[in-house]
This record gives C-alpha cells, structure tokens and sequence, in this order.
C-alpha cells in the first residue's frame, strides 16, 4: 500500500482515469492506484473510450495519459479534459519534446514508470474529493 506522510492514502478517493493502450501496463497502474486510494473510474486503451468515460456523468478528479495509443494521439482527450478543468498526468515513453507547448505545465513521467514519482505527480495536481 502507498501511502502519505500522514500515514493515510496518498490518493485518498480520488477519480482517476487511465488512458493506456498496453493492458497489462493499465492493468498494473490501476492495482497499484487503487492500493494508493484511488478510485480507478476505468480503463481506456483509444481516444473514443477516453472521451466517452471524460464526458460521463462522473468525471475524473485526474486522469493519467499515454501519448500515443496504437498510433492514435491522445491530445484530443488531453483537449477535452482542459476544457473540463481536469487535470492530467502523461505516463509516456516519449521525451518532452513530443509534448506541444500548450501541454508542457501537465506533470510527465516516463516509461518504465516509476510508480512513487507517478502517485506523486497525481497527488500533486489532483485535488482532494469534496
């Protein structure tokens, strides 16, 4: 379990969203979200799944986006949550310079994750449950 340095979850009932199209990777990141206190709202591996789950009646506090799924961009839906004022953490093997500016102040961790930097950067822009 991971946790704070309260001794609580570090992610403490928050709706996160995964937009990966590895399912094992996705797979692994909602175990080890979940253990962190999350509540894992589903599992995207396209940008039409994605968009459908951002648009729902319950939207994500945060959602963690791949860059490139199976070809496709992620950026409409990283489009979508701005428009939502849901921020976003990408999880991408990609460096910075494949990220177009209007993106580069959402957090970046790279691939192979490393899961405290990961839980931390989502801690960092996902905001505590009402």
């Amino acid at each position: 379990m991971q946790e704070g340095t309260m001794g609580e979850q570090i992610l403490h009932d928050r709706r996160i969203l995964i937009v990966e199209d590895e399912y094992l990777l996705a797979s692994h990141l909602r175990s080890e979200l979940e253990d962190a206190g999350a509540v894992v709202i589903g599992l995207a591996g396209n940008v039409r799944d994605a968009l459908a789950m951002v648009e729902s009646a319950r939207s994500p506090h945060c959602a963690v986006l791949d860059i490139n799924l199976g070809g496709e961009s992620v950026l409409p839906v990283a489009d979508a949550l701005l428009a939502r004022g849901v921020p976003f953490v990408f999880a991408t093997g990609y460096d910075e310079s494949a990220i177009p500016p209007r993106y580069r102040s959402a957090p970046r961790c790279g691939k192979p994750i490393d899961m405290r930097q990961l839980l931390h950067a989502i801690h960092g822009v996902a905001p505590m449950p009402a």
